[in-house]
């Protein structure tokens, strides 16, 4: 399990992102307070942003968050108009390890998860290796069920040319529902391709995992975030639905898709 939030909007520091809420990302790894089947998240963190070329870049660190002395420096001086980020409580079997460290990107997608598949490496992955092309493959540098994740959504992408992520999205979902039988599996996702977030709150065999949005906080003005626990204030938050796809789009309202 881990706590992950995204933001989109008119560009904002680092800082004021992951730092400056009073119920931030930050405390948050030592003091969340939805958290499921653990108490911290103290396993790394990271964060990601698009570069001025607008192909995803990430940073990464399997060192408890506030143990980074870049930090500062880095939340002070950079600004962007996306931002995505997570910190981690580490699933037993997915080592602590910079390849285990969430943002995970390709050339055009940014991609965190919350959350959890149990008995992952006995049933799924091989079933998912099974579906890879080799370059997609190649691109697995560790052995988390987020990373294999994002690898089955590449694939479902690249197998359809006309699959929105939002359908790419509900379709994974729907392949983890036939592999995994009985297993509980916590699949809340945020996925962007830098113009609209897309986030899942979703469980089988479990309920859902905790997750809001908020497009008028006054915290950050004209932007639109999404975090698993409310960054300021109760009235500024909805909850996403329970098995429900949430598309935050610069020039036009939230939408919500049942799954």
């Amino acid at each position: 399990m881990c706590r992950l939030a995204a933001y989109l909007g008119p560009a904002i520091s680092l800082k004021q992102f992951l730092l400056d809420p009073p119920h931030s990302l930050y405390r948050q790894s030592w003091e969340p307070r939805e958290l499921k089947y653990a108490k911290m998240n103290a396993d790394g963190y990271g964060f990601g942003w698009y570069g001025q070329d607008d192909t995803p870049a990430i940073y990464t660190n399997p060192m408890p968050v506030w143990s980074d002395n870049n930090l500062p420096h880095l939340a002070r001086t950079l600004s962007q108009p996306l931002w995505l980020a997570e910190v981690r409580s580490a699933t037993p079997g997915s080592h602590v390890h910079q390849f285990n460290t969430a943002p995970f990107c390709d050339a055009e997608l940014l991609y965190i998860h919350n959350g959890f598949i149990r008995e992952f490496h006995m049933q799924l992955v091989q079933r998912i290796t099974a579906m890879l092309d080799s370059e997609i493959a190649a691109d697995i540098h560790g052995n988390t069920d987020s990373e294999y994740l994002f690898a089955c959504l590449r694939q479902l992408l690249a197998d359809d040319p006309d699959l929105t992520i939002a359908a790419a999205m509900a379709r994974l979902f729907d392949l983890l529902a036939d592999w995994i039988d009985e297993q509980p599996a916590l699949i809340n996702i945020v996925i962007t391709d830098g113009q609209r977030l897309y986030a899942s709150r979703h469980g089988l065999n479990h309920e859902c995992p905790s997750l809001y949005y908020t497009t008028d906080d006054e915290l950050f003005p004209g932007g639109q975030v999404i975090a698993s626990e409310r960054l300021t204030g109760d009235s500024y938050w909805q909850p996403v639905p329970e098995h429900h796809i949430l598309i935050l789009d610069p020039d036009k309202p939230p939408e919500l898709l049942a799954l």
